[in-house]
């Protein structure tokens, strides 16, 4: 008989009504601004577009009437694309919060993608900042019905004709379509992610349960709110709860960064892994190795350094940190362990798009589990399916109100993904301890079958290869019946400036040996890697950091020709 996992989440009877009440977007706005009228909603870091509660609802409203006056009424697709401001989130209520439906972009979409995503949306109102202009057509904007400058809300076009005053709108109902996200990931193929009410509130209440956040608790957002990490788990959860949001005015540059965290002393941020390994990797550790007292104190002493350097860390955050939200992309075993030895208040969450996203989640004052994702989040069933009976992976089945109601004018993918039991279909592969904690292995679509019909998950050999010195990134790829390691050397490990010349290909050489060795004599030998390939620009990635893998499977890096040498043609035989 299987043992039965007990419920980690706390009760908060004094919350319940809150969680009750909140089933739309309308009554979450609502709950908000009535409740937390005084206290202030949103603003920038640096101050401007700062608003109360109060003021917050008035301009919501007076916004959702202009909307109205010129026919946009409920059910019709109101696009946004814009960088992080607070003017954002007042354009996202006033079209959910009335029945309309938001279409978020994220800030780096191409003029093609803006184009795919307005026209397959059939948008007839964008809110756009002068700083993304310059993405949209001459040929979208003529279809619009609306277009309008987030910034100062002026009415950039707007035809008299349509000034009919019959834009009605209507209270939501919770399973009413509230957002359609757009994501590519990493395999390249967009689909419009239909995210409704239920959804939307359902993973609200289940952040409050993951990690409980108050009217005093202070927001930094410094990730794109158009993702569905930091629109459901961040800028939508301090309204949820009543606190303050802080918005970046530029982007999330160390520079920007640590004196924002000084001036705001957040206590909550939700990050992705890059962001808290660089920091480890790139600052952290090297100091550390630097220094004779450090390096004796990291043998003799550890947990004394770590808890002095998990202070210093949590200073430099500003000083008031209590949480800080690892998503998006896996979290290094290594750095992990780094940080629970520090006592820095992280939390790992694993979610998709297609689930709000929230699916596990670990709790920061709950004992950790190195490499794990957590357990299921509040109201979620997850199971794992074709579990294969000698190692235990099988591929996370989610189900719950967070799940989707489908890919937008997408049935054939939609059902491909969601059974007739509601059941969502993650294409991740992991394993489940005694106690209910998940461990991510990989993606089901970046599995490599090895030579024994294994599966071979190039997810845990770029873990180990990220973390030799000198390496800033990897992706690991099959070629021609052998894996192959595409790595980016980090700028002081090789000088791109001096290619061609002698010394550039001896360090070259030196440094992928170095990776080829150092892989081999760690990895399981249906993991070993035959070739290195070096890479001189940086990979290209999602909004979550995670690298776009099929921009790169036809990759041989971008090695110059060694003077002398003739170059093998790799697509002849």
């Amino acid at each position: 008989m299987a043992k039965k996992i007990k419920s980690p989440y706390k009760a908060w009877r004094k919350y319940r009504r809150r969680e009750e009440t909140c089933t739309t977007l309308h009554k979450v706005f609502d709950y908000a601004t009535t409740n937390y009228a005084k206290r202030v909603a949103y603003q920038y870091v640096d101050g401007g577009q700062k608003y109360t509660y109060a003021e917050f609802r008035t301009k919501v409203e007076r916004l959702s009437q202009r909307l109205s006056r010129f026919g946009i009424k409920h059910g019709d697709r109101v696009a946004i694309l814009s960088q992080n401001m607070p003017n954002w989130v007042v354009a996202f209520f006033a079209a959910t919060a009335y029945g309309r439906i938001v279409v978020p972009m994220l800030a780096d979409v191409s003029e093609n993608e803006v184009t795919n995503i307005l026209t397959h949306s059939e948008s007839k109102v964008l809110f756009i900042s002068q700083r993304m202009m310059g993405k949209l057509s001459e040929e979208c904007r003529k279809k619009l019905t609306l277009l309008i400058d987030i910034e100062t809300f002026e009415f950039l076009k707007a035809d008299k004709e349509d000034f009919k005053c019959n834009g009605w709108v209507k209270d939501p109902q919770p399973d009413d379509l509230a957002a359609i996200i757009y994501t590519s990931g990493t395999t390249g193929k967009a689909k419009g992610v239909m995210l409704s009410h239920r959804n939307i509130c359902a993973n609200l209440a289940a952040s409050f349960k993951a990690e409980p956040a108050f009217k005093k608790d202070r927001f930094l957002s410094i990730l794109p709110a158009a993702h569905v990490y930091e629109m459901n788990v961040s800028t939508l959860y301090s309204f949820y709860v009543g606190a303050t949001c802080y918005t970046l005015q530029k982007p999330a540059a160390p520079a920007i960064l640590i004196p924002a965290m000084k001036k705001v002393r957040p206590t909550i941020i939700c990050s992705v892994p890059l962001i808290i390994e660089k920091v480890v990797k790139n600052s952290v550790w090297p100091t550390i190795q630097k220094s004779r007292v450090l390096s004796w104190a990291d043998k003799h002493i550890p947990r004394v350094l770590h808890w002095f350097i998990g202070r210093r860390i949590i200073s430099t955050f500003g000083g008031k940190l209590t949480f800080f939200g690892v998503g998006g992309a896996k979290l290094d075993p290594a750095i992990e362990q780094f940080l629970k030895e520090c006592h820095f208040p992280y939390a790992v969450g694993y979610g998709l798009t297609e689930t709000s996203p929230l699916v596990c989640n670990v709790m920061v004052k709950k004992p950790k589990r190195i490499g794990s994702i957590g357990v299921a989040s509040y109201k979620v069933e997850i199971r794992l399916d074709n579990v294969n009976p000698e190692n235990g992976e099988g591929e996370i089945v989610v189900r719950g109100d967070n799940v989707m109601l489908g890919y937008y004018k997408d049935p054939e993918r939609t059902l491909q993904v969601l059974d007739n039991e509601g059941w969502f279909h993650t294409n991740d592969v992991a394993t489940m301890d005694a106690d209910g904690h998940y461990y991510i292995k990989g993606r089901l679509n970046n599995t490599i079958l090895g030579p024994s019909g294994e599966n071979i998950y190039p997810e845990e050999i770029e873990q180990v290869i990220n973390n030799i010195e000198g390496v800033e990134e990897s992706l690991v790829m099959e070629r021609d019946g052998k894996l192959v390691a595409l790595v980016k050397f980090q700028d002081n490990a090789l000088n791109w400036d001096q290619a061609y010349e002698d010394k550039f290909f001896e360090e070259l050489e030196a440094r992928k040996k170095a990776v080829l060795d150092w892989v081999n004599k760690t990895v399981g030998k249906n993991s070993k890697i035959g070739e290195v390939d070096a890479m001189k620009e940086p990979f290209e990635k999602t909004a979550t950091q995670k690298i776009r893998r099929f921009k790169y499977k036809d990759s041989h890096g971008d090695e110059p020709e060694k003077p002398g040498a003739a170059k093998e043609d790799p697509k002849s035989e």
